[in-house]
């Protein structure tokens, strides 16, 4: 039996918190749900946590447009981001355009966003967390 959905779910290594206050002000990210591992009705196995992490996000849900983005600081600060890209589609350019420049606050530009064979207004990023994201408009909604 095929899954229902596939939900995305990042670990930022000790910076979600940061992560999640950055994404509401660039996406207009709600937070549904935000727990810390210090509310965990359950005590860690020992060792689990890496010492300071006691007070870091252990689960938290973001509702970007209607897509569910869930996210973690994990259980320390080793975790990176790598062979993968979320992928954001717009109704129009100028949405596109104000998202890229949003996201690309603090990283790295890797494709500018310009128009390509496949798209009016295409352009790929590194965000200041790390996360790899490419901003599209669908081809449907262009003139």
């Amino acid at each position: 039996m095929p899954a229902r959905h596939l939900t995305p779910y990042l670990f930022f290594s000790g910076r979600c918190e940061e992560a999640i206050t950055f994404y509401r002000k660039a996406l207009g990210a709600e937070v549904e749900v935000i727990m810390y591992h210090s509310d965990s009705p359950s005590p860690h196995p020992p060792g689990m946590l890496q010492e300071g992490f006691e007070n870091k996000v252990m689960h938290a849900t973001l509702l970007i447009g209607e897509t569910t983005l869930q996210a973690s600081d994990g259980c320390d600060d080793q975790g990176t981001f790598d062979g993968f890209r979320l992928s954001l589609a717009f109704d129009t350019e100028e949405e596109a355009k104000a998202i890229f420049e949003s996201l690309s606050e603090g990283g790295e530009v890797q494709m500018p966003i310009t128009k390509t064979f496949w798209s009016e207004c295409f352009g790929m990023l590194t965000d200041q967390f790390g996360v790899a994201w490419m901003i599209t408009v669908h081809a449907e909604h262009q003139p």
